[in-house]
């Protein structure tokens, strides 16, 4: 069984900045997509960013220009830099990804960012 690993996040004044990493616990299984989501309290879990293979990389449009996205999908890893952060950022930031094979999604146990003003 392969496992999704975040790391990152944390509490953060408004303005500042966090990187959220994910790797896997299985180096051999393959992904066609890597990517972060995230819900605030309340709020469904939405889609933040997604790297495909030869890195390209896209964010969503509440966050373009201050979020980047990177990776690489032959190493499963994908990284989520997160600058100029804003309250409205505040939620749990899952890593996601789709199997190359079984097309199932995989997600990582959660990471809480937490954005003061």
């Amino acid at each position: 069984q392969v496992q999704l690993v975040e790391s990152g996040g944390g509490l953060v004044q408004a303005g500042g900045s966090l990187r959220l990493s994910c790797a896997t616990t299985r180096s051999t299984f393959s992904f066609t997509e890597m990517g972060w989501f995230r819900q605030a309290p309340g709020k469904w879990r939405e889609l933040v960013a997604v790297i495909i293979g030869g890195g390209i990389g896209n964010v969503t449009d509440s966050v373009k220009g201050r979020f980047i996205v990177s990776g690489d999908i032959a190493k499963n890893t994908v990284d989520l830099q997160m600058n100029n952060i804003k309250p409205e950022d505040t939620g749990i930031y899952y890593c996601h990804a789709i199997g190359r094979l079984d097309k199932r999604s995989y997600w990582g146990q959660g990471t809480q960012v937490t954005v003061s003003s």
